[in-house]
């Protein structure tokens, strides 16, 4: 990818880190910026995991355990008191990627409804370890003693402004990140593994090597999501590795769009919205918010965000077909 469009992809996310910022300035209520620092967190997890799903063809349903080790791993790290925020931030990565990797190794040689269960498995596996292990994780009570926050470089997490400004920044930085591997050669070589698996093998593609590289990558990002949501709840909780996380991220993916970058996280936004909504009219939250997702999957049969873009480019096609087609009867008549 060339230099400049990278650094075209950074202003704009300068622009709307600028943006984001104002908000602090704007209002008072705290609430705004925890719905901020939400959406940062399941946004970016649900954009790692349509780096699988859409970019590769790869279902998960094992990713909330990346999600759980980042939370599990930095809050760890944390509670020894001997590490800054970036560097036990920095050890985290490592580990979830590693963690990551292996699971990856061992999943992707397999097709695609194997795949899917395997990755649940291990998912299960994380979870039943966050449980049992109690003297290290706190069990089914979660990450006890909390998460110390000490000030790094001046920025004081305590703060919810600088939580939020913190959070913000790192979600920005990930989203630049992720949007450079899908528009870079390496994701064309994802898209066309998902599109044709046998033809990417036949033209030499090493495809279990660049399925093993997007599952790393994918689980990576969303051990940084992870950690955003750790430093917010400042603790870490068993169902951030049960199954239902991977379903929610999935479920973003589907109300979103697959097919465009930040489908995921149009999709996040509106699933954080309507949980709220419901939890706060009705208690029935789960039968409120499955029908509306049904009803609104099989409405648009594609997510938000895919049948506006999808709807855009028709009206572009069908402008460009109307002004081509005067243009081509003038020339039949001049002909004749």
């Amino acid at each position: 990818m060339r230099m400049d469009t990278f650094t075209r992809y950074c202003a704009v996310a300068l622009v709307a880190m600028a943006t984001l910022a104002i908000v602090p300035l704007v209002t008072d209520d705290i609430s705004i910026l925890d719905m901020g620092i939400v959406i940062c967190a399941h946004g970016l997890f649900a954009l790692s995991l349509n780096l699988l799903v859409g970019r590769t063809g790869l279902l998960s349903f094992g990713h909330g355990g990346f999600y759980a080790a980042g939370a599990y791993g930095f809050g760890l790290l944390m509670q020894t008191g001997a590490l800054s925020i970036p560097v036990a931030f920095g050890l985290t990565i490592v580990f979830v990627a590693a963690l990551s990797a292996m699971v990856a190794v061992l999943c992707v040689r397999l097709n695609e409804t194997y795949f899917t269960f395997l990755t649940l498995a291990f998912q299960m596996l994380f979870y039943n370890i966050i449980l049992s292990w109690t003297s290290l994780t706190g069990g089914d009570q979660g990450l006890l003693g909390g998460i110390p926050k000490p000030v790094f470089l001046g920025i004081d997490l305590v703060n919810p402004v600088h939580l939020y400004l913190f959070c913000c920044a790192i979600f920005l930085i990930c989203v630049v990140l992720l949007y450079q591997i899908t528009q870079s050669p390496f994701g064309y070589t994802l898209k066309m593994i998902r599109d044709n698996t046998e033809r990417a093998r036949f033209l030499g593609v090493a495809v279990d090597r660049y399925k093993v590289a997007a599952f790393t990558m994918a689980g990576t990002f969303a051990g940084i999501a992870g950690v955003l949501m750790a430093l917010f709840v400042s603790g870490a909780y068993p169902s951030f590795g049960y199954w239902t996380m991977s379903g929610d991220g999935i479920f973003m993916i589907m109300l979103g769009g697959m097919n465009t970058f930040l489908g995921p996280l149009v999709g996040a936004i509106m699933l954080i919205v309507l949980n709220d909504l419901t939890t706060l009219y009705t208690d029935h939250y789960g039968l409120v918010l499955g029908g509306f997702i049904l009803v609104f999957v099989l409405g648009l049969r594609r997510g938000l965000l895919d049948f506006v873009v999808e709807g855009i480019r028709d009206r572009r096609a069908a402008r460009v077909d109307t002004t081509k087609q005067p243009a081509t009867a003038k020339k039949q008549e001049s002909r004749q």
